[in-house]
């Protein structure tokens, strides 16, 4: 690919544009449906990758596909990431919406047991497990709590083990029970 004339703004012409959307669109469309099987909401962040590109292109332009597709990536990851915020809000809505006291009680008795257990954990298990409770990638929780991030995957399997054995124990079970 000839190199892109970027102004001083870093700011691309209307021709360096078109030829870089006709290049990558397909592929960055591609990408985006695979990862998020929706093509509406695929093409929709796709629009925003190339506007992102188009108002405020890269300062290396020699590898214009690669910073597209992260670009692109890193708009999707956002977009699961707001939609399973949303869900989570959506669900916690429809739990406050019950009225029978019974179920409310046994709710806010098994909410204790979990905090409970949660707080018998060290520091580092709570945070971690809360972390990926919520939706942070490995890489996110490695940052959180400076650990490298393939250390991640054992530090959790770890903490639900112990959370489980605590979990277990306030709730006056055996161990097999889950």
């Amino acid at each position: 690919m000839p190199v892109l004339s970027v102004e001083k703004k870093r700011s691309l012409n209307n021709k360096d544009f078109k030829n870089v959307f006709e290049k990558h669109y397909t592929g960055v469309y591609r990408l985006l449906t695979c990862f998020l099987s929706n093509r509406a909401t695929a093409e929709d962040i796709a629009q925003e990758t190339f506007l992102k590109f188009y108002l405020s292109p890269p300062r290396e332009l020699d590898n214009v596909g690669g910073w597209l597709m992260r670009v692109a990536r890193n708009l999707a990851y956002n977009h699961l990431h707001r939609e399973k915020s949303r869900a989570v809000r959506e669900s916690h809505m429809e739990l406050m919406q019950i009225t029978e006291p019974e179920l409310r009680f046994e709710e806010e008795e098994e909410k204790d047991v979990i905090s409970q257990a949660l707080h018998s954990l060290t520091e580092r298990d709570r945070i971690c497990l809360t972390l990926r409770l919520s939706g942070m990638s490995y890489a996110e929780i490695a940052q959180a709590i400076e650990v490298k991030e393939t250390s991640v995957g054992t530090i959790l399997a770890r903490a639900k083990e112990r959370f489980k054995v605590e979990y277990l124990k306030l709730k006056g079970r055996d161990d097999n029970v889950l």
